[in-house]
């Protein structure tokens, strides 16, 4: 009798360990989840981040805690993240350049972020500003073009740093107009907007949150956003072909999160539709809003490919003029 109930408990336990991934996964989390991100604390990503953790955290009956690891060029982050279990208990927020421009500025290091991470769920979008001195004499793109076409190497633009979406998009503003420009990059990003509101330098690209401060504060004007449509946030502002720039350029970044490699498919599922779910909120909506951040609701393989897409543009931009972070 002892023998049949042991084997029964044996049978059991077996069965148990055989159950199918999605009846496993259908339990997650069981215990606290942390999200490592390479964006320093207070920064527009981070504060969004918080919320939805804290949606996630209520959603899951388990606390979601953010592990702030900026600097490094992302590197900081990731180190910290890659080796971890790919159990879902540790994920990892990084923006569209982490994935694609990375790789090809860091050359020496020979590491490819999508060969060690699975992208898990999408967070937002943020589109970037063409912000000017308000007494500049130019009024839109067709004028910033003409001037730097008049000049060549004259005109300046910042951007937050070497191979950063403000640096590269200057670039392929260059490549598309026929222009040539000098760059001039900057630690800080609040000294960059400082610096275009001072009149030091003639333009930078911008998100809303990072140049509002300063454009608040009557120093700076913005002409024209690198997206297809106007942003509901600055009506006003017209789009890159509207202003006179070159059609169809748009420069923005994607924010998302990442498991290490190897994460189970019916587990990244599951993560995936929940922060689809807390996305939909209303409140975390309306945080996005004031930040001009758009959702976006893609599946893992779409931003993978989103990704894919941003990087071959970046490798031309990169070859053209030798960019390189080594």
């Amino acid at each position: 009798m002892k023998s049949l109930h042991l084997t029964s408990l044996v049978l059991a336990a077996s069965a148990a360990l055989c159950l199918p991934a999605a009846a496993q996964q259908s339990n997650f989390p069981t215990k606290p989840v942390t999200i490592v991100t390479a964006f320093p604390a207070g920064s527009g990503p981070d504060a969004v981040l918080r919320q939805v953790s804290e949606k996630l955290s209520k959603l899951w009956g388990q606390p979601v805690l953010i592990n702030n690891k900026p600097g490094g060029g992302g590197f900081i982050a990731i180190e910290a993240t890659q080796r971890a279990p790919a159990d879902g208990y540790t994920l990892i927020q990084l923006d569209s350049d982490h994935l694609a421009a990375l790789p090809l500025l860091y050359k020496a290091k020979e590491y490819v972020t999508l060969n060690n991470f699975d992208p898990v769920a999408p967070l937002f979008r943020t589109p970037f500003f063409v912000t000017v001195p308000t007494d500049s004499k130019w009024q839109n793109m067709k004028d910033l073009i003409a001037a730097a076409k008049a000049a060549p190497n004259k005109v300046n633009y910042g951007s937050w740093g070497i191979g950063s979406p403000g640096h590269l998009g200057g670039e392929q503003l260059e490549l598309l107009s026929g222009t040539e420009m000098t760059h001039v990059a900057y630690r800080e990003m609040s000294q960059l907007f400082t610096s275009v509101g001072a009149g030091e330098l003639q333009w930078s690209f911008g998100s809303l949150p990072s140049s509002q401060g300063i454009y608040k504060a009557g120093k700076l004007r913005y002409i024209a956003v690198a997206a297809a449509k106007r942003v509901p946030q600055m009506p006003n502002v017209p789009t890159m072909a509207e202003a006179g720039g070159p059609a169809g350029f748009e420069v923005n970044a994607f924010v998302l999160l990442l498991a290490p490699k190897g994460i189970a498919a019916d587990l990244k599922a599951k993560i995936h539709a929940d922060v689809l779910k807390v996305l939909a909120d209303p409140e975390v909506k309306a945080k996005f809003d004031t930040f001009a951040f758009e959702t976006i609701t893609w599946t893992p393989e779409q931003i993978r490919s989103n990704a894919e897409a941003k990087g071959k543009i970046y490798a031309e931009l990169v070859k053209r003029k030798n960019i390189s972070l080594d």
